[in-house]
């Protein structure tokens, strides 16, 4: 049996970001304490169905988890420990914002093995313009902390495609995180979401829209320049520092929680607006914090919707988050999965989308060219039916 993964949603913020479509609240302090009390409700209302499950990575993603104490996230990773079947050499990951914490030390004693900051840029003017509390300088002083207090696996956000960003401001920052020699690097191409303040003043005319031309340059120059200092491109957002050794399929410091769901394996997920996918069964939690504390108080289970994935949505959602890697999609482990060639359910869309170059065949399976990458929504809803 395959290990599971845990994510736990901590849906609080010091500050709304300006580009920020997540579910997530700035002002709740005063749910912070009753929120623990109803996530460790759910760990035990949860954890019959998935007795029995081994799990190997915990998640805990917001929001802003690093926004509560050291204290209340030991209280969240017990409880898992109790009710579930945490591995011994569980990858446990804690995101946090460079400007919420000052001491590392109590967050590595709770046995959280991976730290991933949310950095964003390393320039000051670009910081202000998403919204974000702090500045370059604190970013680096927080990277530098955690490794002192232990951290040996560390992950950087970063965002481009910046309205007024330069690719030469660009090149900056990637130089200045590469100095940081970071384990992993998370780069995301900015997309403007529907009424966030950054999307009104930008309609508004107040910013220049983003350049998809230009940030298309942006992408390739960190492909280019994390290749030459030793960065293996695992997934379209996402590098992993070599090791020096034989990596296998995905590089040993690849983020295993999230390759989960680019495998469409197994997760639970805790808190609000959390989704748990069972193989078969993918359910969500109530979004906003308030309902989600009221319902677990009143002992009812905080699920909102829940529906069956059939074969055909399996076999699609595979198709679409498999191809996010860079490994692609092997032909025989879908046939492993499926019982089906891959070559004979989608033999006109692999043709099509090979002649325009988007993707890549060999003997293994097929894989999204460079050029596929720049354009990867399009490959992806190819397999859509």
């Amino acid at each position: 049996m395959k290990p599971a993964g845990i994510y736990i949603h901590i849906p609080f913020c010091q500050a709304k970001c300006a580009y920020c479509d997540f579910v997530s609240f700035a002002g709740l302090e005063h749910l912070h304490a009753p929120y623990i009390q109803a996530l460790l409700r759910e760990i035990e209302l949860k954890s019959p169905a998935w007795a029995g499950i081994p799990f190997d990575t915990l998640y805990l993603g917001g929001g802003t988890p690093s926004i509560l104490s050291p204290a209340q996230i030991g209280h969240l990773l017990e409880a898992c420990r109790r009710h579930f079947q945490v591995l011994p050499e569980s990858e446990i990951t804690l995101e946090a914002n460079p400007g919420t914490v000052q001491n590392w030390l109590p967050w590595r004693k709770l046995g959280i093995t991976r730290l991933s900051l949310g950095i964003q840029s390393l320039h000051d003017d670009e910081l202000a313009l998403l919204g974000r509390i702090h500045a370059a300088q604190e970013a680096i002083q927080a990277y530098t902390a955690a490794r002192a207090a232990g951290f040996e696996n560390i992950n950087l956000d970063f965002l481009f495609g910046l309205p007024g960003q330069s690719l030469r401001r660009w090149q900056e920052t990637l130089t200045q995180a590469l100095e940081l020699a970071p384990e992993h690097l998370s780069l995301y191409c900015l997309t403007l979401e529907e009424h966030t303040p950054l999307a009104r003043q930008i309609a508004q005319g107040l910013l220049p829209a983003p350049d998809d031309d230009l940030a298309a340059e942006m992408y390739e120059l960190a492909e280019e320049m994390l290749a030459k200092a030793g960065y293996l491109h695992y997934e379209i957002s996402n590098w992993a520092r070599s090791t020096g050794e034989s990596e296998g399929e995905l590089p040993r410091l690849a983020c295993r929680h999230n390759v989960k769901y680019w495998h469409n394996e197994r997760y639970l997920g805790l808190g609000a607006a959390a989704y748990s996918y069972d193989g078969k069964h993918r359910s969500g939690n109530v979004e906003h914090p308030k309902d989600y504390i009221l319902r677990l108080q009143r002992g009812q289970d905080p699920t909102a919707t829940s529906e069956e994935t059939d074969r055909q949505r399996q076999i699609e959602e595979t198709m679409m988050l498999g191809l996010r890697l860079l490994e692609g999609i092997s032909w025989e482990a879908f046939s492993q999965r499926f019982g089906e060639d891959l070559r004979e359910i989608y033999a006109q869309e692999i043709t099509t989308l090979a002649e325009e170059g988007l993707l890549t065949i060999d003997e293994l399976g097929i894989r999204l060219s460079k050029r596929g990458r720049l354009l990867g929504n399009r490959v992806f809803a190819a397999f859509l039916h």
